[in-house]
Parts: structure tokens; sequence; C-alpha cells
């Protein structure tokens, strides 16, 4: 059993409290340990100067399923106008040449290389829709060298929305949530647009959170507080993950407080809350909501969130949520655009879109997005994500962090924006800047723990051996670029933006318990209703190391009791 020692690093690990300490880390078959001093040493690399984090950790990038192959196959012009997927020099290896590229979409290995190039281990998927579960682990499975899971989506399901409807029996429902979630081989649910997605298909072109659905009679309020305490007695680590109702409408400041409340104390993560975040004043009756959500997001121990950041430039919108999209579709940039359903279990829309500095909308939602960051008291509460690629792409992430770091570079970028967006803002007031500390809790160890990856997310001993070294540069953009090491289960994959290596990353999911019996349920549903075999829906764990290329399994701990 080899050992290797990364010498001489100052380490940031939250979840350990450490800040900016100087310390040795040990590795050995692909686990940190505790250092034996008399123990011979089989590898060393110095890190010296440099700055050590655990692998970086996207609790939600949109990378694999139906709308993300949808996204790729809509942008052809996103991956032949890729630069960096032809080597600049032909014995390269930076991108393995062609077989995968693209910026705002790109292909599983390219996604998989970008994120290990940046020092992230872990991504995860946010939007599963459960008939197509299979695809959408084949795609991860894919994706090399980062481990992932993904959220399954519920709460516009017909078999759900029908026992909502007809008041069954809450442990029936929650029976039914845990079926799902085993047979998808999730690592939780995602509700998008709750009930809104379903009365769409009815004709109905908005749903707030206590408006009640034109069909079934049931309210988005009815479908979160269902889904919350069905969670919560699964014991499931990962809180609902929720894309609350009224996304991009100005306005919904208001019901994304609300969509909070219906958790009534208990666990809820809201995912991209810049979209949600929106208010009316002003002559354009558009206006930065972000006050008001840090302020009930402080006021909320039970509610965490991630952001959702815009950045500039070319990306493509992929969302469950076909009634906002339906609305986008006219706003496509270049004019072209997808909407789709399977099974009548969620939906898809994607449409492409260009984010520009000079447009005052989206200049607002750039200083919304980071206003949200810096007005919320508590990092551990708040996750980074550009919700790839509707924000952003991931490979963003750099340029985040030093704006989020750098406050004499973020008003150096609000001075290039729209006027009056700068205007209306109050972000050049803003004077916090975040620490390596505070980076280290939003990308890495605060994703792991609202992900219940005890092992995941910090250097202590006994974890993966994920780990991120970086040359400490002023220029938080560029050191975040291209760490000097990247090392995945202990073994060394990158040194300075540079792939050496691409094993097969393995996959995260729960195994929450439930009452076998409402299979039963399940299978008269789909007996009547589905055009695939009860027998076929569930994926079996042979079956799912299969999808992941034989990668490990890596099921998640439920919690011991309901209060965690």
């Amino acid at each position: 059993m080899s050992l290797t020692r990364l010498k001489g690093g100052t380490l940031y690990d939250p979840a350990n409290g450490v800040d900016g300490e100087r310390r040795d880390i040990h590795i050995r078959d692909g686990r940190i340990v505790d250092g034996a001093a008399n123990e011979r040493i089989d590898r060393d690399f110095d890190a010296s100067g440099m700055i050590v984090m655990a692998g970086g950790i996207d609790l939600h990038s949109h990378i694999g399923g139906g709308k993300t192959n949808l996204s790729r196959l809509l942008l052809p012009e996103d991956h032949r106008d890729d630069p960096r997927a032809v080597p600049d020099r032909p014995n390269e290896g930076r991108y393995m040449r062609l077989p995968s590229c693209g910026v705002c979409a790109p292909g599983t290995l390219a996604a998989g290389y970008r994120y290990a190039e940046m020092g992230y281990t872990a991504a995860f998927e946010p939007a599963m829709i459960a008939s197509n579960a299979r695809h959408a682990h084949l795609e991860m499975g894919d994706t090399p060298i980062i481990d992932h899971g993904a959220y399954v989506m519920m709460g516009n399901d017909e078999l759900f929305l029908q026992m909502l409807a007809a008041s069954e029996d809450f442990e029936r429902l929650r029976d039914y949530v845990g079926w799902t979630i085993d047979s998808s081989k999730a690592l939780g649910v995602k509700v998008v647009n709750p009930g809104g997605i379903s009365a769409f298909k009815f004709n109905q072109r908005s749903l707030d959170v206590d408006e009640k659905h034109v069909h079934y009679g049931i309210t988005p309020r009815d479908v979160l507080k269902t889904l919350t305490r069905a969670l919560t007695d699964l014991r499931v680590p990962h809180p609902l993950h929720v894309h609350a109702s009224n996304l991009g409408v100005p306005g919904n400041l208001e019901s994304t407080i609300r969509t909070m409340d219906t958790a009534e104390g208990l666990p809820i993560h809201l995912t991209h809350i810049q979209f949600h975040s929106y208010g009316v004043e002003g002559p354009r009756k558009f206006s930065s909501g972000a006050r008001a959500i840090a302020e009930a997001v402080n006021a909320r121990p039970n509610v965490t969130i991630d952001v959702g950041q815009i950045i500039f430039g070319q990306t493509v919108t992929a969302s469950g949520d076909t009634m906002m999209q339906f609305k986008n579709a006219p706003m496509a940039r270049p004019r072209k655009w997808v909407l789709g359903d399977i099974e009548c279990d969620a939906g898809c829309g994607v449409v492409p879109f260009k984010y520009r500095e000079e447009s005052f909308v989206n200049a607002l939602q750039w200083i919304i997005g980071l206003e949200i960051f810096l007005l919320v008291d508590d990092p551990w509460r708040v996750s980074m994500t550009t919700d790839h690629p509707n924000g952003a792409p991931f490979t963003s992430y750099p340029h985040l962090i030093r704006l989020l770091m750098d406050k004499s570079f973020r008003d150096e970028q609000l001075d290039k924006l729209h006027a009056d967006a700068k205007t209306a803002s109050a972000l050049s007031e803003i004077t916090r800047e975040f620490s390596l500390y505070d980076i280290a809790i939003i990308t890495r160890a605060g994703p792991a723990r609202l992900l219940g990856l005890k092992d995941r997310g910090h250097l202590g001993a006994g974890a993966a051996a994920d780990i991120a070294v970086y040359r400490d540069d002023a220029d938080r953009e560029r050191m975040f670029t291209s760490p000097a090491y990247v090392f995945k289960d202990g073994e060394l994959i990158a040194r300075d933006g540079t792939l050496l290596a691409t094993p097969t990353g393995g996959i995260h999911y729960v195994r929450p318990e439930y009452d076998r019996a409402i299979e039963t349920r399940v299978r008269e549903f789909a007996q009547q209703h589905l055009a695939t075999r009860f027998e076929n829906i569930a994926i079996g764990d042979d079956e799912i190391c299969a999808c992941c290329n034989g990668g490990r399994l890596l099921p998640v701990a439920c919690f011991a009791t309901s209060g965690g």
C-alpha cells in the first residue's frame, strides 16, 4: 500500500474548521489518512506556497438526460466553433482532440475534462425525468473522471397529481416518492414549477403558489408541502430541490418567499434563485429583489439556495419548465428552439440565448445574482452555480469567483453595463469580498453537506482523496482556471490545466425505505397509461453499474432519524 504525500500546502477545509493552515496531506488507497511519521513516502508532491482545497462539487449542472442531448443537437455551431476542440500543437493532448467539444453544451467527454481541469471532481444533474432515467445515467456514465448523481423530477407527473387530487393517504404518496427515487437511482427529488408543467398541457399559461391547477384543482403549495414532508419522512439528506413558480417573471420575489414558507420549517432548497428574485420597481417595471430575498433566506434557517448566476455571452437554456420556455421561445438567439415531453412525466424546453451587457434586463440579472451571494449572511446556505448552461457554462466559475473575491474587479465590470441597470443597483455599495475560506464553503464543503456526502468536500482523515491544489495568484480567475495539481481518488489526473489520466467516476444515490406495496398502484397505472412495462421501469444495481461505465456505486446513507 503506497503512501503519497502532498507537502507544505496551505489548506482551506471549512468542514474541519481549517482556515489557511500549512499542513501536509497523506494519501493511501484513494483516501486521506493521518500521517505516520516513520512510514516511507512513495510519492511526494511539493505544494509549498500553494492553496489546497477538496475537489469542487457542482450540485446543479445539466450534464445528462434528454434536454442536455437536445441542447447539443440544437447547436452544432457551438461544437464546430469551439477553439479548444483541436489542439494548437499536433501532439498536445489538452482536449483529446475532437471526439467531444462545445462551450455552451459540451459533449460528455469535454464536460468531464473541463470540470477536472478546473479542480472539480463531482457534478450533479438536477432534472432527471423518471421515464428517461436510463438515458440520463448513460450520459453521466459517459462523462469521465467526475463523480455524479441526479435528482428525479416529481410534482408534475400524472400519477402523483392524480393521487394528490384524490386526497389519497399521505403515506401512499410518500411511498410513491420513495419508490420513484429508488427505481430511478436518484440522489434526491427536484420539482420544477410545481404543478405548472402539467397545467401548461391544459392550456394554463401561469400558476402562482396558491392558484389552482385548472384540471386537478391542486395548488403548487399542495405539491411542495407533500414533497417536502415526504422527503423528511424518508430521511433523504438533500432537501426538496425547488425550481419555484414564475421563473423570470417581474414581481416573482413575492411568490419565491411564499415558496420558502410552504415547507413550514422543514428543509427546502431553492435553486437558481436569481431567476426568482425580481421586483417591479422603476420605470421599466423590473428591479432587483435581491435584498428582500436575502433577508428572507437569512430569517429562515431551514432554507438553502444556489444562485444561478448569469455571465454575459452565448449559452443555451435547457429546462423542464415548458411553461416558461414557451414564453422565452421568441427571444431565442439563434432563432431555434425545442419543446418536448415523455409519458406526461414532466417537460423539456431548449432555447438558445445570448446574455448582453448592453441589455438592461440582462445587466440587472447579473447584478441580482451577485447581490444575493453578497447579502446572504451564511455561506454554508449558498452554493455557487450558474445553472449550467442556463445562466452560463460551468467553465465561467473562475470568473465568478473573481467577481466575488475582488470588489475592484467587480466595480470595473459593473461600469461596463447598461447605465440604467447600474443606477438601479446597490451592488457598488456592497463592500463584502469572499475569502478563500468562503469559496471553499460555497464550492466544496457546503454542497457536500447539502447532499449528504460525508466523505467528500473535505480534507479530513477518511475522506476520498479528491483534491485541488492552486498556485496562489492575486488574479483569482487565473488561479482557479488551471490548478497546479488535481487528484481524483488519490490519482493525479491533471497538472497545470493538462489532463494526465481519465478514470471513471462513481455514482451517488440514496436508498430510502418505503412500503413496497405501492408497487401495486404503480403497476396498475403503468398498464393503463404507459408505453413502458412496469417490470422494465426500475433500474437495478447491476444495470446502474453498467450505465456508469463500471464506475463505483456510492450509495448515500439516509438520516438515521427524522431529525438528521
